[in-house]
């Protein structure tokens, strides 16, 4: 993992920036590689909760013990700061006109509203573990207990991990509007940012509705990849840095194309760990997607070459009707997913996105260090780089 890490939630501190990480928008040395700059985001990140934290215990202190803490650790706590490197990326290749901490600001609302999204998804899916801790929503649940609080644990610690997912958010928004504002370009940023944040609830909501209909389509599955990650995890970070830089509509539309194909690449290596990961790695567990038949690409194109094949029993194990639950049939499901090529199909197809995504960030023009640094993220980005700190998509 990289830079500084909080304790577990319920202390109310926060980690101090490591020396030699970078610092934020201050006195310290700046990044020089996309690296560096998610290295540096966390003491950009720890200043700025540290100042949110005395406002929340102002405002209660309740409240910023039990769940303004409660985020701040959590977002200090893991997490691979793709985001930010990506951000610093786009910036790069726009020229890196300015001072080169002002895109850990970005990453750093970036990371905030992973934060929200992570928070809330989990509690969607009733996932019990994240970034190989409890989740926020499943720590609710045991302050509850522990407390011997009246009512329903599952229902208090859903909402109150839905108004911690929320406050993640307003911390995001209330930075980049802060950093906008100070911004020459200020408004590029802020419509960046604003398009983002709906594409995000829309494929959010997308994912759920295929779940609860049992919809196969790989087009949809596609779509939804598109809007709930990849768009949010390179292409917007790319067109936030670039519009720090103040970039034109053609590097702008260059790096989006970058970003589109990358942050594709990035979700179905997302996928394929849901369904084959090590849950030492990716800090989940490996069968949740599949136990829950969530539609990833992977299961589309598996159904699709199932029937083409006349492969009755994928079909019939993958399919909307197929799932019980039990470690069977989760094992049915991955021998399923290998036997009809799906696997090794969708692993071709990251390869040929992550090409895609370098040929269009060369095209904008940017120079042979904003190239190798690009190379190296997507690499590490999509798994083919070193091994990966995941925390799921």
């Amino acid at each position: 993992m990289l830079g500084p890490r909080a304790t577990r939630a319920g202390t109310g501190g926060i980690a101090g920036p490591h020396p030699g990480s970078g610092a934020g928008t201050g006195p310290g040395p700046a990044p020089h590689t996309a690296a560096e700059a998610a290295a540096a985001v966390d003491a950009v990140l720890a200043e700025y909760l540290r100042t949110r934290l005395r406002e929340a215990r102002r405002v209660d202190p309740v409240f910023a013990e039990e769940v303004a803490s409660r985020v701040a650790t959590f977002v200090l706590h893991g997490g691979k700061r793709l985001r930010t490197a990506f951000v610093w990326c786009g910036w790069l290749a726009a020229g890196g006109a300015g001072d080169p901490r002002t895109p850990l600001r970005i990453g750093a609302a970036l990371e905030l509203l992973q934060a929200c999204a992570l928070v809330h998804d989990d509690v969607m899916d009733e996932s019990p573990v994240r970034r190989g801790a409890p989740a926020v929503h499943a720590d609710f649940a045991r302050v509850h207990k522990a407390g011997r609080m009246r009512g329903s644990a599952a229902s208090y610690s859903a909402t109150a991990a839905v108004l911690a997912g929320d406050l993640a958010l307003a911390w995001a928004d209330d930075l980049l509007t802060e950093t906008a504002l100070a911004s020459p370009y200020g408004e590029q940023l802020h419509r960046e940012w604003q398009a983002m944040r709906g594409e995000m609830v829309a494929g959010q909501y997308l994912d759920m509705r295929a779940q609860a209909t049992g919809s196969s389509d790989t087009a949809q599955a596609r779509n939804i990849a598109t809007l709930k990650s990849a768009l949010y995890t390179v292409e917007r970070p790319l067109a936030l840095g670039a519009s720090l830089a103040g970039a034109d509509v053609r590097v702008t539309d260059g790096l989006r194309s970058a970003g589109r194909c990358a942050g594709l690449a990035f979700q179905l290596r997302d996928d394929l760990l849901g369904a084959f990961g090590d849950p030492a790695v990716t800090g989940k567990p490996a069968d949740e997607d599949l136990r829950g038949r969530k539609l990833t690409y992977l299961l589309a194109v598996a159904l699709r070459r199932a029937a083409e094949s006349g492969d009755t029993d994928a079909l019939a194990v993958l399919g909307p009707e197929g799932v019980t639950g039990g470690g069977g049939t989760v094992d049915r499901m991955r021998a399923a997913l290998e036997r009809t090529g799906a696997r090794v199909l969708v692993e071709e197809e990251i390869a040929e996105l992550s090409a895609s995504s370098l040929s269009h960030f060369a095209s904008v023009g940017a120079d042979a260090r904003a190239r190798r640094e690009f190379a190296a993220l997507v690499a590490r980005a999509v798994g083919t780089g070193p091994v990966r700190d995941g925390e799921g998509g």
